[in-house]
């Protein structure tokens, strides 16, 4: 197996503010997990360790090879059934951590205490801080060594305003990632279109806006590793 390690992090909420099922989002797990698995040991971790919930929508309206494939693999149904729990997880065992998209990143992991200085320890170290759509929001709580937010003056993309409120899911989460990863100083960069890819990287910080970004994000961070 390769040398290099990934912390994929999924979320642990299953509901939404009002009520609605959630967890992870299936094609922002699947297809950066086939893009990286071959370049990195890929771990996962969660808030509540093993077994995080799997958004049900995703797996309805994602049927493409991947996310099919990533549902059936016997080694991923593994690793999820023995996800850390975030306090369990050392940083320094990886070259990179990534956050799966879904709604539940901003309703657990944005207010985690464990998740806010995990990620705050692979920005001081100089690894790769990666996200996907919600993912990002999970990152509201990382500091960089001077204590301000590592989406300070830097270019960043998630899931956008207009695309939450195209979705109908306004209610649903605690704040907009857009709006909120702005308060904190950060610099949003989106598609032209609703729902297109889109990748930003400045530095370190690598962040998709969307699940049809997650297949181009995986790919550029396993170009990083590489």
């Amino acid at each position: 197996m390769p040398g290099k390690s990934v912390l994929f992090v999924l979320t642990s909420a299953d509901k939404t503010f009002t009520g609605r099922p959630t967890g992870w989002y299936l094609p922002e797990a699947a297809h950066p997990y086939y893009s990286i698995f071959p370049h990195a040991n890929i771990d996962f971790a969660a808030p509540n360790g093993p077994n995080p919930p799997i958004d049900k929508h995703s797996v309805e309206n994602f049927k493409d090879e991947e996310s099919v494939k990533f549902l059936n693999d016997e080694t991923v149904k593994q690793k999820l059934a023995t996800a850390k729990k975030l306090t369990e997880v050392n940083s320094k065992d990886y070259e990179a951590i990534f956050y799966v998209g879904g709604h539940g990143p901003v309703i657990d992991l944005a207010i985690d205490p464990a998740n806010a200085q995990l990620a705050s320890d692979f920005w001081n170290d100089g690894k790769i801080v990666s996200a996907v759509c919600h993912g990002p929001g999970a990152l509201v709580g990382a500091k960089d060594s001077s204590g301000k937010s590592i989406f300070y003056g830097r270019k960043f993309t998630g899931f956008s305003n207009a695309e939450e409120e195209a979705s109908g899911f306004t209610k649903d989460v605690p704040f907009l990632l857009e709006s909120k990863i702005q308060e904190l100083g950060g610099i949003f960069d989106k598609a032209p279109g609703l729902f297109e890819g889109k990748v930003v990287i400045d530095g370190k910080l690598f962040t998709g806006q969307n699940p049809a970004s997650a297949k181009p994000l995986g790919d550029a961070i396993a170009r990083a590793l590489a």
